[in-house]
């Protein structure tokens, strides 16, 4: 294997890991955001308060974007991996 293409499909997979990881992180840091906003302005220091909602934002984003993250992870193998691993 040339050098050029191990690292363009490298690459090319740290991108698609980067883009399946968007959303998740995203509504993790919104989410976050939002709970410390909300406990500063109350004063409540509960430390479930920050935990259970952030969870429940980020299965719902899971669940939602699963389908994006499944087809462009199966799209990457059969464009490049799968060719590189037979020899294409």
């Amino acid at each position: 294997m040339d050098e050029s293409v191990f690292f363009d499909t490298l690459r090319q997979g740290l991108w698609i890991a980067l883009v399946i990881s968007v959303p998740i992180l995203a509504v993790a840091l919104i989410a976050g955001l939002t709970i410390g906003l909300f406990q500063a302005l109350t004063s409540i220091q509960e430390m479930t308060l920050t935990f259970v909602p952030k969870l429940a934002a980020i299965v719902a984003v899971f669940w939602v974007s699963m389908g994006f993250m499944s087809q462009t992870l199966v799209s990457f193998f059969q464009d490049q991996i799968i060719p590189l691993i037979v020899g294409g």
